[in-house]
């Protein structure tokens, strides 16, 4: 199933689906100064692609960057784009991290912003041993830059929801042969980028528990879902989510992403609102899950991340990092640090 969706839909409640953004509608949002435009940031999560008339290269991600925020890097994250069209199936994905690396060599239309300074790509952890020679080959196209690997297995028995390219079963972490996959990566530098929702986040714990010397990144909060089947379910939501990221918090080579909960925590109606949320309302949704991983896992294991551009489907990129800075006021200059840069900088040794 494919999240995206092409057109605009007409329908409230299409969450799950990813669609151009609508430029006129997010002309709506109320106007706001941005807020501490001094602290250096790192996006440690956005896409460059242009599929079925969604596009978002260099020439649209530059505005965004250049909108009044402090973004000294970026770290890109791998969204099928730009693939090899010939050679064995396994080292097609290769592609796009040429693509990537080629792309943002020396930075292009993003002026001094080190955009894509860190790359997470895909390789097929399935095969388990024999994805060895693809993950080598990924480190060469990055020239330095590959960070991590992403091999997305959010799944939910609910057609309404919307999962991973290619995820059939919820459990794909637990299989043997994605376990020896993922047993490559750790020697070779590399981080695993997990993407699951809430109700899978045990078999994240139980992969971390299993690799030590393996750094998780938990992406998009821990993947809480608020529509479809959970609709109506918040509490209990809440709930079990909250004990999951307790469990995850205990295991110290688990960090967190916050953010990518627009079209899955499903908070407010992008789809029918008659424009888009200030970013004191985008805090105010927000807020509890991010306070909450905070307080469990350090801001020293926490980074934002804007996950453009499909936020960018219910809000800008200013007003987004807005109402990350309005989350983490409370924090101390040190702790700011960290949730913006810092993290991200290490985890995915940017420097």
């Amino acid at each position: 199933m494919s999240l995206f969706a092409g057109d605009r839909p007409r329908t409230p409640r299409q969450f799950g689906r990813i669609f151009p953004p609508d430029p006129a509608w997010l002309l709506r949002q109320p106007f706001e100064p941005v807020l501490d435009p001094t602290l250096p940031i790192v996006d440690c999560h956005h896409h460059l692609w242009n599929v079925e008339g969604n596009r978002y290269l260099l020439e649209e991600l530059a505005p965004d960057l250049h909108s009044g925020h402090n973004v000294v890097a970026t770290v890109y994250m791998e969204s099928q784009e730009r693939y090899r069209e010939t050679g064995p199936p396994e080292l097609r994905p290769v592609g796009e991290t040429e693509f990537v690396a080629g792309l943002t060599a020396d930075g292009g239309a993003c002026g001094p912003t080190r955009v894509a300074r860190g790359i997470v790509g895909f390789a097929d952890l399935s095969l388990g041993a024999r994805v060895q020679p693809v993950l080598e080959a990924q480190i060469a196209a990055g020239a330095g830059r590959l960070t991590g690997i992403r091999y997305a297995t959010a799944w939910d028995a609910s057609a309404v929801i919307g999962n991973s390219f290619g995820i059939t079963a919820a459990q794909v972490l637990r299989r043997a042969d994605v376990r020896a996959g993922l047993g490559r990566l750790a020697p070779l530098g590399l981080a695993f980028d997990a993407w699951v929702f809430h109700p899978q986040l045990p078999a994240v714990a139980e992969v971390a528990r299993a690799n030590p010397a393996l750094t998780v990144v938990l992406g998009h909060t821990g993947g809480v879902l608020g529509y479809g089947p959970y609709t109506g379910q918040h509490d209990a939501v809440f709930a079990a989510w909250k004990r999951a990221m307790i469990d995850l918090s205990k295991l110290p080579n688990v960090v967190v992403k916050l953010g990518g909960m627009l079209m899955r925590l499903a908070a407010f109606d992008y789809l029918a609102q008659a424009a888009p949320p200030s970013s004191h309302e985008l805090a105010a949704y927000w807020r509890p899950y991010m306070e909450t991983c905070i307080e469990a896992f350090g801001a020293d294991r926490c980074m934002f991340e804007s996950n453009f551009p499909v936020e960018k489907m219910g809000t800008s990129y200013a007003s987004l990092w807005n109402a990350f800075k309005r989350i983490a006021a409370g924090a101390s200059e040190s702790e700011k640090r960290s949730l913006f840069g810092a993290t991200a900088r290490r985890v995915y040794r940017l420097d």
